[in-house]
Formats: structure tokens, C-alpha cells, sequence
């Protein structure tokens, strides 16, 4: 599994509309072969600042399949009016993961 990390930055005052137009997308990239998981995160601290995480099965999945399909075209089509640059990309393999164990939760399961 890899992960499709986007950085995009939006015209500043646009930021609601892209995130409607993001929640439209997130289905085209979820039917798309190899897509596993679609997130899209806003920076706290810049808030035209966005990234976007996707999960593939492999990094073809993306840059050939999807990159090249009508869910990309449809993508660009919604999202792209907002952009204030072209979005960063870069692929990500986890290195080190680690998580939080949730005690009640365990609590709940045991009763």
C-alpha cells in the first residue's frame, strides 16, 4: 500500500466551496481501482492550506489507472477552479506507526 499525499493550496476565500466540491470527488477517487482511502485535511494555521491523503493498493493504481480517467478529468473539473497553485504530490510508505491503546475500550469488549 502506498499513500498519494497532495498539498493544495486554495484561493483564499474559496475554501468552503472547494471542500463541497472535495466531498463530491472523495467518491470518484473511492470507485477508482486500487483506491483504498480518501482523507482531506485543512491547516489550523494556514487555512487555504490543505492535504490530502489517499490510500492505493499500488502507486500504478494511481499514476496510470486513475491519472488517467475520467474520475481524474471529473476531479480537476470540480476542485481545479480553486486551486491557487497546482497541487503538490508525492508518494508516502509508512516507516513507523504507532497508535494509542484505548483501555475502555478493552473494558467494553472484556463485559
Amino acid at each position: 500500500m502506498i499513500k498519494e499525499l497532495a498539498e493544495i493550496d486554495i484561493k483564499p476565500g474559496h475554501e468552503r466551496d472547494f471542500e463541497a466540491a472535495a466531498a463530491v470527488a472523495k467518491g470518484l477517487f473511492l470507485a477508482s481501482k486500487g483506491c483504498l482511502a480518501f482523507r482531506l485535511h485543512r491547516s489550523m494555521e494556514q487555512p487555504s492550506r490543505y492535504r490530502m491523503f489517499v490510500e492505493w493498493e499500488t502507486i500504478e493504481d494511481h499514476m496510470v489507472e486513475f491519472r488517467n480517467s475520467d474520475a481524474f478529468l471529473e476531479w480537476r473539473r470540480l476542485c481545479g477552479p480553486f486551486f491557487q497553485n497546482p497541487p503538490r504530490v508525492e508518494h508516502l510508505t509508512v516507516v513507523v506507526e504507532g497508535k494509542t491503546h484505548d483501555e475502555s475500550a478493552d473494558a467494553l469488549a472484556a463485559e
